[in-house]
């Protein structure tokens, strides 16, 4: 590591720590010639699969896109940036965990949707309408019956 203020190239690690809750190392270094002291940050980077479209064109993963769907469901819900960011982590922690190079959109679709359901349930209504391309009233009909049906469901295995 080069230092910022005399650009030697020798300097050494005084302390490392864990920053951004384990995704980085936080390392404070002294140069070895100048003596000043600098911070660098070390963190992994990972290759997002690429993506199959429905129409069989395949496209790098766009996490803007992804953010960009996320936000658009959830305008005007009671839901912080800070668990936003929290879904879109998930999200893409989800996508990689598939250890596939390619995935389909629709399995992308899915988890995204697994995870507004958690989040909350009409923005998960809002990109179902989409998602599964609802033409009429019946078919919203239908995504919250079976959303009732899975609460339904869900409380009782509770109370097992």
């Amino acid at each position: 590591m080069h230092c910022p203020f005399c650009d030697t190239p020798d300097s050494k690690v005084i302390d490392s720590r864990l920053a951004a809750q384990g995704a980085q190392i936080r390392r404070r270094r002294e140069c070895m010639k100048c003596g000043e002291r600098f911070t660098t940050f070390e963190s992994y980077e990972v290759v997002m699969p690429r993506v199959i479209k429905s129409n069989g064109k395949n496209e790098p993963f766009d996490e803007q896109k992804l953010r960009r769907s996320l936000m658009h469901a959830l305008q005007k819900r009671p839901v912080t940036q800070e668990q936003i960011e929290e879904t879109l982590s998930n999200i893409q922690q989800r996508i990689r965990r598939l250890g596939e190079r390619d995935v389909k959109s629709l399995t992308i679709g899915e988890i995204v949707m697994q995870s507004l359901y958690v989040l909350d349930h009409v923005a998960y209504v809002r990109f179902a309408s989409v998602y599964h391309d609802f033409q009429n009233v019946d078919a919203f009909r239908k995504q919250i019956e079976q959303m009732q049906q899975r609460e339904s469901n869900h409380l009782l295995e509770q109370t097992k």
